[in-house]
């Protein structure tokens, strides 16, 4: 089994979730007292938060190119982002590591197309719905068609994320809103959704979708250990 290094902290709420995915896939394959080998270091988030919002890619890049550094010194041999937004840097993160980097995006596009979809709503922070680094990935590398909400519903997704989710709190109101706004998806065309930020899955699961739903924080979990094991 090959070392996982996780990177996460952003925000704990969601790296609490891949530690336990990352842990039960091993266990089920291998059975009795197994647990995965792996390394974790978590941020804080405030920081990485601040780099966001005011633009500071770059910045935030460098950031956890250095924490991913770390995990390699620390005997990791392969490396999960443990974040969608953050996968904006990603490329910084690549270049600084000579470990397998395991995308998020390319794990979730895989799943999209063994299931035969192509044309798939997101559900992520308005970084993420908004910015070209996810969507065009998922359109250009892929050849997804995937759907955003319209402005209104974005703001009401992203909010809850940052307001809500990644501070512990669960809300029925908002997982109603969600639920809307996944039907809205469907509606128009969507025939699946993608719950794109790792910290969505605490709010919502397929019960909440009439359409199917794609965790990409399991399905990069899970991935990150069919690469461990292979």
């Amino acid at each position: 089994m090959r070392r996982i290094g996780l990177l996460g902290g952003m925000s704990w709420e969601s790296s609490a979730e891949y530690y336990r995915f990352v842990n039960e896939a091993v266990r089920d394959r291998h059975g009795g007292l197994h647990s995965a080998d792996l390394v974790m270091r978590s941020v804080d988030f405030v920081e990485v938060e601040a780099l966001q919002r005011s633009g500071r890619w770059d910045e935030a890049g460098a950031l956890l190119a250095r924490e991913a550094q770390g995990l390699v010194a620390a005997g990791a041999e392969l490396l999960v982002l443990c974040t969608n937004t953050m996968h904006k840097v990603a490329d910084a993160i690549v270049a600084a590591v000579d470990v397998p980097f395991v995308h998020i995006a390319d794990t979730t596009a895989d799943a999209v197309r063994a299931a035969g979809l192509e044309r798939i709503g997101l559900l992520a922070t308005g970084y993420t719905m908004e910015q070209d680094f996810y969507v065009g990935r998922l359109r250009d590398r892929h050849g997804l068609d995937v759907r955003v909400p319209d402005e209104a519903d974005r703001r009401i997704v992203h909010d809850v994320i940052y307001e809500e989710l990644c501070v512990g709190v669960v809300d029925d109101g908002s997982r109603e809103e969600y639920r809307r706004i996944m039907s809205a998806l469907a509606d128009g065309g969507a025939h699946g959704i993608l719950l794109g930020c790792t910290e969505i899955d605490l709010l919502v699961g397929p019960e909440d979708s009439p359409v199917p739903v794609f965790d990409t924080t399991r399905l990069h979990a899970e991935r990150a250990v069919d690469l461990a094991l292979a």
